[in-house]
This record gives structure tokens, sequence and C-alpha cells, in this order.
């Protein structure tokens, strides 16, 4: 039973009584439990689709996390992601003049968008962290816990040499708000990020694919440069034979102690040769399997395939990004792309054990399309996300906690398992979360906090989740505008804090 919309006064008292009160409800009040055996909660039925205002483009609404009783299943599991397309893609809508498409908005990936300014770990190669507050986007009587994961770094001098396969689609449809154009632009930035023992081909794709630069050494950027400055649209688009060419290449010069990624820059249309994922899919699988990564990227909307680019990129223990603009492309190509080439957890997956002394229900916000079975969660061969050195991801948990216990007691214990990429052996590390993690109002939750508070209610609105529809996005806005001297004060939010009341105003 949800409350309304918050003030962040009331959300301050409340948070104030909540160590002192009992807000237990009887079990199936307001959640949806999982079948009895331990298996990934059964979701929220999909919301029918809405019409977009772009032809040709193609999205899939993974449903919406239910809310669970741990007294039916104390775990919740899944795959780490550290994709940010969703939050690009929406960007691109709104710019256009539109809200975004329901089923593209993927709310983790609007959340991992954004430096969280976690500590590194010192020695291990993760470190756990975990906070939460009350929400002024939840129920009176729940609060929003937020697990972030932190990867070790790794200096730039210490990695090793990269060898780096562009498949890059130069077909009819690439030629429309000159795709093609922002994809070299990207490139070029790319190459000024690489290192001297770097190696770089090129691969394009229109009705057939061939090769426009054989493998060669980063030390001849004009040489790689002038392949890039060739491509021009042609033809359909055989995505198939792009990618199968493409991973020929990678295996040809394939670094057994190095990093190996085929890149992939497209709009995700295949209308030529094996058109289903399903298909192109196979041999990616076995290919990730001997270390060569995929990350994908997507440019332009209209006859575009989020679909197909995000299931490649998961398949291919990689990331999918969709970039709007030359500033996205600094950011992707030169930040996400070379600045954490080297993968320090390979199949990396979460698993959290709730105290049902404590928490009487809770639900992950997001990660609908990542999750995995309980009893899975120590299967190695269960394929889950990929990263990089110095890399962050955040998953975001609404909580009903029963009020009883003290500051120590355990509210659920976090593990995280991967796969050493170095000795392909599993590691594991595990936290406690207590009572005490838990802020008392929302006015006192880290600047961080805040901001993911409001960006995953922006988006639980964009998806129309009927955990988002007591509030508006003009709520959402005021709030943001309440506290946002608190906020990291940094471009990427600033620009949120401008899509967001664009969209409050679309949404009126």
């Amino acid at each position: 039973m949800r409350k309304p919309l918050l003030s962040l006064g009331l959300v301050a008292l409340l948070a104030g009584a909540c160590s002192g009160a009992n807000y237990a409800a009887s079990p199936g009040a307001y959640y949806t439990a999982p079948p009895p055996a331990h298996h990934a909660p059964t979701l929220v039925p999909e919301q029918p689709p809405a019409a977009t205002p772009y032809d040709g483009v193609t999205f899939q609404d993974p449903g919406t996390n239910p809310f669970v009783d741990p007294r039916v299943d104390n775990e919740s599991t899944f795959g780490l992601d550290v994709d940010t397309a969703s939050y690009t893609v929406a960007r691109r809508f709104i710019s256009d003049g539109h809200l975004p498409d329901p089923a593209s908005v993927r709310v983790e990936e609007f959340v991992n968008y954004f430096d969280q300014d976690y500590a590194a770990p010192e020695d291990e190669a993760f470190a756990i962290h975990v906070d939460g507050a009350p929400s002024p986007f939840l129920a009176g009587d729940e609060v929003l816990l937020r697990i972030g994961l932190k990867a070790r770094d790794v200096a730039e001098r210490s990695r090793p040499a990269a060898a780096l396969t562009f498949v890059i689609d130069v077909s009819g449809s690439m030629a429309r708000e000159d795709r093609l154009g922002l994809v070299k632009q990207s490139l070029a930035l790319l190459v000024e990020g690489l290192r001297p023992d770097d190696i770089v081909g090129i691969v394009v794709y229109g009705s057939e694919a061939r090769v426009v630069l054989p493998p060669t050494s980063a030390r001849q950027p004009g040489t790689i440069l002038d392949a890039i400055n060739t491509l021009e649209p042609e033809g359909s688009t055989n995505a198939e034979a792009g990618l199968r060419l493409g991973y020929e290449m990678a295996r040809a010069q394939l670094r057994p102690e190095g990093i190996n990624r085929v890149v992939l820059a497209s709009d995700g249309v295949a209308n030529v040769g094996a058109t289903s994922a399903e298909t192109i899919l196979g041999e990616i699988r076995h290919d990730a399997e001997t270390g060569i990564q995929l990350v994908t990227v997507g440019f332009g909307m209209g006859n575009f395939n989020d679909v197909l680019l995000e299931r490649l990129a998961d398949d291919g223990d990689g990331f999918y990004a969709y970039v709007d603009d030359i500033d996205e492309a600094r950011r992707v190509f030169v930040d996400d792309l070379t600045g954490t080439l080297q993968s320090v957890a390979l199949d990396a997956r979460v698993q959290v054990d709730f105290s049902a002394d404590i928490v009487e229900a809770y639900r992950l916000i997001g990660y609908e399309n990542r999750a995995i079975a309980d009893e899975q969660f120590r299967n190695d061969r269960v394929a889950a996300g990929a990263i990089g050195a110095g890399h962050s991801v955040t998953a975001l948990y609404a909580l009903r906690l029963s009020g009883e216990g003290g500051r120590q007691d355990r509210v659920a214990t976090i593990s995280l398992r991967w796969t050493d990429p170095a000795t392909t052996r599993p590691a594991e590390v595990a936290r406690d979360v207590q009572v005490a993690d838990v802020a008392g109002s929302f006015p006192s939750a880290s600047s961080t906090l805040k901001l993911d508070a409001i960006v995953a209610a922006t988006a639980e609105r964009f998806r129309h989740s009927p955990w988002g529809e007591t509030y508006s996005l003009h709520d959402v806005n005021e709030i943001a505008g309440q506290v946002a001297e608190d906020l990291p004060q940094t471009q990427e939010v600033h620009d949120f804090l401008d899509l967001l009341r664009r969209a409050a105003d679309l949404e009126r």
C-alpha cells in the first residue's frame, strides 16, 4: 500500500522515529512473493508498448521487480551491469522534445552513468560501500539502501598492451543524421588516447564485410586516421558478416597476456544475413571465454535496435553505451574505453542475503534483465558482467524495516563473486549491512545518495513503474531544486538537472 509523495520535512520526521517504531504489516499487504523455490523474483508484468516518435526503433521492456518477503525468499541475486546506454538514449529523446520510450529505460543504467566518488580498495580487488536513507520517493516506512562497488585502479603504465578490433556499420542507415560522421570523430578521439604498444584493426560492413585496416600499431596514428577518413555509407546491413570478420581478426591478433576487444559501432539494425540476436550470439559467447570482449556503441535514433546491441554486449562480456553527441563520444571512447581497458573481474555478480528479523520486504530497483537464480550464485559458468579497472557499480534497494533491533543488528549480507581474469579462478568478498548504515533522514544522506534517489525516481517515472505512480516529474524536479546545492557539483549532474526540468515540462 503506497503512501503519497512526502515532503522532505515529513520524511525527516518519520525517519527520526523509525528506529523505535514497528511498521509490521500483514504478509502480502503490498509485495509480491516469488515461487517457493529460490529463483529470480517474479516480475511485475510489462506495460503496454508506448508509441515512439521514431521509426523502426526496437526496445524491450524487462518488467519491474516486485517487493519480496524475505521469509519466503531471503536472497536477491543479479549480475552486475556497467552499461550506460539507457540514460543517453533518454537524453536523446528529451533533446528531441519527447519523453523516453518506457521500454528503453533501465534504472541501473541511469544511476551508473554518474560518478559516485567511492573510495578505491587498498589491498583487495573490490571495495564494498553501503549506505541508505529515507527517500521522498518511497513510502514513509521504507528506506533506500545503496550498495556501491569500486574496483581497484590499475596504473596506465601497468596495464597490458591492447589489441582492438573495430567493427563499423557503414550501411545506408548510418548516413542518417551523419551517424557515420560521429563514429569517425569518436574513433579519432580514441586514437589520441592509445599507447604505442597497442594495436588497432578496422572491419566495416554494409551488404558485405571487408577489412579497411589490418592490425596496425598505434605508433602509426596517421595510417589509422587515414583509414577512418575513408569510411563512407554503403549498402544494406549485414551485422553477422561484420562481426564474423571482426572476430576472425581479433583471434588472429589475440594477445594471451594482453587486452583483447572487439568494438561494434552501429545503429544496431541487421537486415541481411543472420538478423536475430540468438544466431549472432552463438560464436560471441565462445570467444568471450577465450578473453575477447565485445563492446557495443549505439549511434542514431530511428532505425535503431537497442535490444540487439545490449544483448551482444552482455554475452560478449563487455558493455553497451550510446553516443548522442561529441561530448559523450569523448566520455565513451576516451574515458570508458581506453581508461578502463583492463578488466579486473569477469562474470561479476552480487547476492544479498536479507535478515527476516529486520527486513519485512525488499525490492531491487532495476537490474530486471540481470536476474540470476539464487542457487546459481556460485556457478561460475553463469554469465554476468565484466568490470574494468577503477570502475564503480551501484545497486539500489527499497526496504521496509521492522523497526526492531539495535543499530548494530544485521540488515543484510552482501556477497560479491567474480572470476579473476589473470588466474581464471573465482574470488569472493562479503560485507554485512547494519541498521547504523542507514541515515535518519534524506537531508542527512550523502550528496551522491541524494543524487541516486533523484535519478532513480526520474527513471521510475520514465518507465511507468507502478512504484512511481505517487509522484510526477514536476515533484522530482521540485525536490531536486531544494537539494541542488547538496548534490555533486559536476557537469554531468548539472546537465541531468537541466534534463529533468525539460522532462517535467514535457510531462505537463
